[in-house]
């Protein structure tokens, strides 16, 4: 029995005590106690987990999400036939946008600069040329102009 049937069975044992309640303040106890419990569960229905897709942009994006979900206890998977880069997960939305959205953003950027860095570095020494910006032209005049 997970936490919600808990609390709902702990709510049916509340109203049942609320209308076998004799005196005020035995039902003033027995509402304010399942008032509370309903709270509870409002807040425990809005955090149960759901499917989430992610489509990365490449291989190390998507193994450094994997990496950051299985570190949290969140198990990534994909279904047959969906591609290399999507990522599929079950949790609850404050994990995802508490925990592992932001720390894959945080991991992702650095990451990105690195490779960036490794990148040009690479080509400087291997190709001796600078792998800056392409130069820019106009474009061709129109036919007609």
């Amino acid at each position: 029995m997970d936490d919600l049937e808990r609390i709902l069975d702990k709510l049916r044992k509340i109203e049942a005590l609320y209308r076998g309640a004799t005196t005020e303040g035995e039902r003033a106890a027995a509402a304010s106690s399942a008032e509370r419990l309903r709270e509870k569960a409002g807040r425990l229905e809005a955090e149960l987990e759901t499917e989430w897709q992610f489509s990365m942009p490449d291989g190390w994006n998507r193994d450094l999400f994997v990496a950051i979900c299985r570190k949290h206890g969140v198990r990534p998977f994909r279904y047959r036939r969906q591609r290399r880069t999507t990522v599929m997960c079950r949790a609850t939305k404050s994990m995802i946008d508490g925990t592992i959205w932001p720390e894959y953003l945080a991991f992702s950027d650095v990451l990105q600069r690195y490779l960036h860095g490794i990148t040009r570095r690479v080509i400087s020494d291997v190709l001796g040329q600078s792998g800056a910006e392409e130069a820019e032209e106009d474009p061709p005049p129109e036919l007609g102009e």
